[in-house]
């Protein structure tokens, strides 16, 4: 690869991914700031990616794929964006904002896929080169949450100024990436049909349900934490929650070993466990001698992810196969980052505003939840997934 096209796609998986960080972590202490939304409020924003991550491969697999260069309706969705992120900002009503936040999520999800493409086209060796290109994904996120620390506008609408100035700035960069012409054809791998012959393996269906259930403690997670440490007065959360993706970069290294030598099936066990761990952490911890507890359940996060969804991905790749590996990963995220999120988002919504007392939060009561639900999953997972050898191609 050319030292300018890498570049090119190292640039642009920044920005992709800080445009995600800059107003995702802190949208809910926003809606809670200005617009005084309620937690089925919040939740209900937060689900609107979860839509749109179920529509978007529709979309790549059907239009985009067969009519479209990938860099050129990347740059119209990302300048489409910006201008829509920008609109969020003069918005009163939470009913509006909702369906802005829909509209946004429908424009955004697509450039997801869109990108990859994009990459993996200048690759000859995906499987060594893809990972040093992603990896400015990770740091684009990890500047957006500094920056936001830096310039001291967690609380202000300047998150998604931010956000919509670097959406714009992609969307005009996308005009000069490399050439990615359209397929000519309908992509069914897009979709991810092809797929459903998996559930004929009865260990890979229960770990598709536990996949779709684990989503719930997750949606905890992206819609409330920062809301959390602020109302706790943690300074800077979205900063200090950075290192949730600093975790995430480094025990990413580990999987690849992992997965060969304890097995798939230890490692999702330690990723269910992590969440376990991460909400008793949240649910205990304070700002006064538990401030520790705070830092843990953030930097658990990488556990959380990484040892059960970049799992969930291998195995599924495993238990695919060359053939239909393509519709099996789009299946798996229509599930967990589409299906799962959707209901996660919304009853996290319902749990939060059952646990408010004269407009306070009970913060430890909410928390428990996930974790109950995390270990319901635990021991869902221990009784009848029975994959019990390494899975090799």
């Amino acid at each position: 690869m050319k030292p300018i096209i890498f570049a090119k796609l190292s640039l642009m998986m920044l920005l992709q991914y800080f445009i995600w960080g800059a107003w995702y972590v802190t949208m809910s202490t926003y809606m809670s700031v200005f617009l005084n939304s309620s937690g089925v409020q919040i939740g209900a924003a937060y689900s609107a990616l979860a839509i749109a991550t179920m529509i978007s491969p529709f979309f790549i697999g059907t239009v985009a794929d067969r009519y479209f260069a990938a860099q050129r309706i990347m740059a119209v969705l990302h300048i489409l964006g910006g201008g829509l992120l920008f609109i969020a900002t003069l918005i009163s009503d939470n009913t509006l904002f909702y369906w802005i936040i829909v509209f946004y999520s429908l424009l955004y999800m697509p450039t997801i896929a869109l990108s990859n493409n994009i990459a993996f086209q200048q690759m000859t060796d995906p499987g060594r080169q893809f990972p040093w290109i992603r990896v400015f994904g990770t740091l684009g996120w990890i500047f957006a949450g500094l920056m936001i620390g830096y310039l001291g506008i967690e609380k202000t609408p300047a998150t998604f100024y931010m956000a919509a100035i670097a959406s714009v700035g992609l969307g005009i960069i996308s005009f000069v990436l490399p050439n990615t012409p359209p397929k000519g054809k309908i992509s069914e791998s897009a979709i991810g049909s092809e797929a459903l012959v998996l559930f004929k393996n009865k260990s890979y269906s229960i770990f598709f349900i536990a996949a779709i259930l684990v989503c719930i403690p997750l949606s905890f997670y992206y819609g409330f934490a920062n809301l959390f440490l602020n109302e706790l007065g943690m300074e800077s959360a979205a900063s200090k929650m950075i290192l949730g993706q600093i975790s995430e970069a480094v025990f990413i290294l580990a999987i690849p070993f992992l997965f060969n030598s304890l097995g798939v099936k230890k490692i999702l066990m330690i990723g269910i466990l992590a969440w376990i761990l991460r909400y008793i952490c949240f649910a205990f911890g304070n700002m006064e001698a538990n401030i520790w507890m705070l830092y843990a359940g953030i930097i658990l996060h990488g556990v959380c992810y990484d040892f059960f969804f970049v799992t969930g991905y291998m195995y599924t790749e495993k238990k695919a196969g060359e053939k239909i590996k393509n519709a099996a990963q789009g299946l798996f995220t229509f599930a967990t980052y589409g299906l799962g999120m959707f209901i996660g988002t919304w009853f996290s919504g319902f749990t939060a505003d059952h646990y408010v007392v004269d407009g306070e939060h009970l913060w430890k009561n909410i928390w428990l939840v996930p974790a109950y639900i995390a270990t319901g999953v635990l021991v869902y997972f221990i009784l009848f997934f029975k994959e019990k050898t390494v899975l090799t191609k």
